[in-house]
């Protein structure tokens, strides 16, 4: 038996490409053929796909960038991608369509539907984007991330949670050390977006915290590059023990290690939070559609799991009292980590394959044989 395709839409930011990843590994050792569809700029953030999975660039644009001529010539772009997914599935019939939201993954999802292909969404925000609240209606189901969302009417929805890549599921509940006397982590992570007011605010407020605590902490900070230079200056200034850096590709591993972990609230984040169970200050980002990273942040803020600041209230006093709070009451921090954890959805890959499976029309005994070619 052939092994069956599943085709993967997904845009060129963390937030889209990490639940691709993490389902893409779930179907592979599944028996899966998994393709990525998506555009040039997306394929240079898929450098932690498998190497088994097949990557696809077609044309894709959005009204969002560009001047005028950039805006005319969308619509051509768009569709010679669809034509070229259409021409691509054509040859290869895929089992399945998944689409992931941004622009990028349009061609694909409309080739599916012209095409009358089993297809589905996936919605990682509390909120959907533009792309996936188009598709609502137009696919045969939508995985949510988080719980509720806020769909069309008429939206087949099923709640999965947000899949997290196999180098965070490994660190499901990984032993919490709570705060103490001896070295301490905090990991600031500012996603892709909006990273800048973090930059602005969190060394202050590491600053500011009381002498006993801060000499015990060391800071990992993730910054985008044209302010490492200002920031690692700061923390060294003040003889604050910090790592300054645009990207950490061992978030997971530093996420487990953490004693406090201020982020952003993107789904990722929060979804990789929850599995791993670490106590977190999450700041929305102010500016993002819908507010859906309030939205996104609802759940851990529910549980005490998380504090919630809103970026209209963040300054480095706020956030200083904010941590200062939780690294010295060990006992609460203790609790913060158990919490985050009743809040994961370490299944929810596993969820999304078998909704995928459903759709594509494969029973158990189909999928037992695709598994073992």
């Amino acid at each position: 038996m052939n092994a069956p395709l599943a085709i993967l839409a997904a845009g060129g930011t963390g937030g889209h490409m990490f639940p691709a990843q993490a389902l893409a590994e779930t179907l592979l050792d599944r028996g899966w053929r998994v393709k990525l569809s998506t555009d040039a700029r997306g394929a240079r953030y898929a450098g932690g796909f498998p190497e088994a999975v097949e990557i696809e660039e077609v044309p894709s644009a959005t009204f969002a960038r560009g001047g005028l001529g950039a805006k005319i010539g969308v619509p051509f772009r768009i569709a010679g991608g669809v034509l070229r997914a259409r021409g691509a599935m054509r040859a290869d019939p895929p089992a399945i369509v998944v689409g992931f939201g941004g622009y990028p993954s349009i061609p694909a999802l409309a080739a599916a539907t012209l095409l009358k292909l089993p297809r589905m969404i996936h919605e990682q925000n509390g909120v959907p984007g533009q792309v996936n609240t188009r598709f609502a209606t137009r696919v045969h189901a939508v995985a949510c991330g988080v719980w509720p969302t806020d769909l069309p009417e008429g939206t087949e929805a099923v709640f999965t949670g947000n899949p997290v890549r196999e180098s965070v599921l490994r660190l499901n509940g990984s032993a919490y050390i709570a705060p103490g006397d001896y070295p301490m982590s905090l990991l600031v992570i500012g996603g892709s977006q909006g990273a800048r007011i973090l930059s602005d605010v969190v060394p202050q407020a590491v600053r500011d915290l009381p002498d006993a605590l801060r000499r015990h902490l060391r800071v990992a900070h993730q910054a985008r590059g044209e302010d490492e230079t200002r920031v690692r200056a700061f923390y060294d200034e003040h003889g604050i023990a910090a790592e300054v850096a645009p990207f950490f590709d061992d978030v997971a591993r530093r996420m487990s290690e953490a004693q406090l972990i201020v982020s952003r609230s993107g789904a990722s984040s929060v979804a990789d939070i929850s599995v791993i169970g670490r106590p977190s200050i999450l700041i929305p980002f102010a500016a993002a559609a819908g507010d859906h990273q309030t939205a996104n942040a609802r759940g851990l803020a529910e549980a005490e799991a998380a504090i919630i600041i809103p970026e209209s209230q963040l300054d480095p006093a706020s956030l200083s009292d904010a941590i200062g709070m939780i690294l010295s009451q060990p006992d609460a921090a203790q609790q913060m980590a158990a919490r985050a954890l009743t809040v994961g959805r370490p299944d929810a890959a596993g969820e999304l394959a078998d909704l995928a499976t459903a759709l594509a029309g494969l029973d158990n005994r189909q999928r037992q044989g695709a598994e073992q070619t």
